[in-house]
């Protein structure tokens, strides 16, 4: 069983690290992503609709699933292994489903611009679900100055 999720949106834990925070759908269950710095920048870039002067991968990747006449049908989180998030990509391509292997915050970051579904399976919802909090305000805006003021040349 899978249970869709969305993006509420991106913390940061006492080192500093990138959290991704997905909801279900009634609020009860919230499951933590730890990513990196870019990874939760694009991210971040995709909930703001801040577009960069040129396409980042994920825009990319769009671009080229699109003109090749493929669409993002739903992305899923599939497992946790080793403290090691996995997740596919199903792409819809012809008349198949097409199944690709893929981080979770690349995945995250192509379904925010493509307007795909997040799904959660039920195993990795039990296994680090968090308990329903509110993200404090003050530790969102500090984050996304950080990721204001980083600078292009840093990321490519």
């Amino acid at each position: 069983m899978i249970e869709q999720m969305k993006v509420v949106g991106i913390a940061v834990d006492n080192n500093n690290m990138p959290i991704i925070v997905l909801k279900n759908e009634d609020g009860q269950k919230a499951l933590p992503i730890w990513v990196g710095i870019f990874e939760a920048q694009a991210i971040l870039f995709a909930l703001e609709g801040i577009l960069p002067p040129r396409p980042l991968t994920h825009d990319l990747l769009k671009s080229v699933i699109e003109t090749m006449g493929g669409e993002v049908d739903k992305i899923v989180i599939t497992a946790l292994c080793n403290n090691t998030y996995f997740a596919k990509l199903f792409i819809n391509y012809g008349n198949n489903l097409v199944e690709v292997d893929s981080r979770p915050s690349d995945a995250i970051a192509l379904a925010l611009r493509t307007d795909s579904p997040i799904f959660v399976t039920d195993h990795v919802i039990s296994t680090i679900s968090m308990p329903q909090h509110p993200i404090d305000d003050e530790e969102m805006k500090r984050f996304k100055e950080e990721l204001k003021n980083l600078n292009p040349k840093d990321i490519f």
